[in-house]
């Protein structure tokens, strides 16, 4: 989805538009808070690490999610990752192929997290991770904060520096998904991605820092035509122009956003007219035809940890399994 504008905003004509759904937001957070009230979780064979967050729209939590499994598998654990495989038409439970399956199928975060470890999808989390833990001694949860069908051992929220809770309102009137300081309470540890410092005083327990580091590639040293459908399309602009790249076009799309075949016409014909390269980001990519690949590069990313100890000692509370 793409955050509506009055969220960003904060005149009249905003404030009295959240006014209005103040009762729909209440509603929606107390949904939440009876969920995890009444909820009778799926206790897995393996430990459980949920990474999750507060707020809709693209937070990193795939890339931290992959950081995670890569920092399991460097001490010799053998992790799986479960997912809902948002954006999918499978409903599972079933394994992804990163190879075979297609986005509108799995979803697109699953095919990035399955070239790193085996990664199981299902609408219903629990009947994923049955799968996951027949090999895997640790499930990694990509998302799932708001979803109490599993027990976790460890649970991970992820916040964007920059944005935080951007204007503190529950879904529709803002971008919560619940209120910060009942979402907090149930966090083992906050994991702020990016620079900025986010409102955290509602949190007492361990926040690490991490950042998502690109990997530069020969189509950004020149003229780009980029485009991305992401939550925060606008961070992979600016890291193509860190890079030294000259953006003759952005085009910006929601996130998840289903290309259509004259859409990527399209943009292979501005790139063309242009005289540049056609660029995107790999979540994009994935969500591409072999055919649209063609003549399309990918920027690759990955996440950091400021303080990897401090990541390597949360991994240690899950005790003897890891």
């Amino acid at each position: 989805m793409r955050a509506p504008e009055f969220w960003r905003r904060d005149d009249a004509a905003a404030r009295l538009l959240r006014a209005a759904m103040g009762p729909f937001s209440w509603a929606y957070g107390a949904s939440v808070a009876w969920k995890a009230r009444h909820a009778l979780p799926y206790r897995a064979k393996a430990k459980v690490i949920c990474v999750g967050n507060l707020t809709v729209g693209g937070t990193g939590k795939t890339p931290i999610a992959i950081a995670i499994a890569q920092a399991l598998i460097a001490r010799g654990n053998k992790p799986a990752f479960v997912s809902r495989g948002y954006g999918g038409k499978q409903r599972g439970p079933l394994e992804v192929n990163p190879y075979k399956d297609r986005a509108a199928d799995v979803g697109d975060e699953p095919l990035l997290l399955a070239l790193t470890a085996p990664t199981f999808i299902a609408r219903d989390r629990a009947a994923a991770a049955t799968l996951a833990e027949q090999n895997a001694d640790v499930i990694v949860m990509d998302d799932g904060h708001q979803n109490f069908s599993l027990e976790k051992d460890l649970s991970l929220v992820v916040v964007d520096g920059e944005e935080g809770f951007g204007n503190g309102c529950m879904l529709p009137a803002g971008p919560l998904r619940e209120p910060i300081a009942q979402g907090l309470s149930r966090a083992d540890a906050v994991i702020v991605l990016g620079d900025g410092t986010p409102d955290l005083s509602k949190f007492n327990g361990p926040v690490l820092r991490a950042r998502l580091r690109a990997t530069a590639i020969p189509q950004v040293n020149g003229k780009v035509v980029a485009f991305a459908g992401i939550g925060r399309p606008e961070k992979f602009f600016a890291s193509l122009r860190a890079f030294g790249a000259e953006i003759v076009d952005a085009r910006a799309y929601p996130d998840h956003n289903s290309y259509t075949a004259a859409e990527i016409a399209r943009l292979k014909a501005r790139a063309r007219d242009a005289g540049a390269a056609l660029i995107t980001t790999e979540k994009d990519y994935v969500r591409l035809t072999d055919a649209e690949r063609v003549g399309i590069a990918f920027l690759p990313v990955h996440a950091t940890f400021d303080d990897p100890a401090a990541l390597e000692h949360l991994l240690d509370t899950l005790g003897h399994a890891v």
